[in-house]
């Protein structure tokens, strides 16, 4: 083995080491930060942001009520998967009907805000012509007329 295939070795180690798997997925909210192109709208974005900023979900009701609600509405939506549901976590895909795209939602409980963050976004491409802002809005009607949110 070279001398200096051994050093990057070594290096590819030592910076590996540094910054462990764990300590990085903390760091980083599920709802992740929305990029700089125009096809994802997140609650955890910043307000002056106005083309990827959109209001959490604010509870009318108990949380653990209102949650399992919401799971439920989501599972309702059409080409719409789950892809995990805890306690205050749910993540979900989104199908387009015509070119099959897939859209990621993840919505996160705040048992003590009262609260549901939301994002959701594209995965491929720049823009999505307002598809993901109108999904939200259409999840967002749905559980104001169940009174589920304000």
């Amino acid at each position: 083995m070279s001398t200096r295939f051994s050093y990057a070795l070594i290096i590819i180690f030592l910076v590996t080491m540094s910054t462990p798997s764990q300590t990085r997925a903390q760091n980083v909210s599920p709802l992740g930060q929305c990029p700089n192109t125009p096809n994802c709208v997140s609650s955890k974005a910043s307000p002056a942001d106005t083309e990827h900023f959109i209001e959490p979900f604010t509870l009318k009701m108990d949380a653990s009520k209102a949650w399992s609600f919401v799971l439920k509405v989501l599972q309702e939506q059409p080409r719409t998967q789950i892809k995990e549901a805890t306690n205050d976590l749910i993540k979900a895909e989104v199908t387009s009907l015509v070119f099959r795209f897939t859209d990621d939602v993840t919505l996160l409980l705040n048992e003590t805000n009262q609260t549901i963050d939301v994002r959701s976004a594209s995965r491929v491409g720049h823009s999505d012509l307002g598809v993901n802002r109108k999904r939200v809005a259409t999840l967002r009607k749905l559980l104001q007329q169940a009174q589920v949110i304000k």
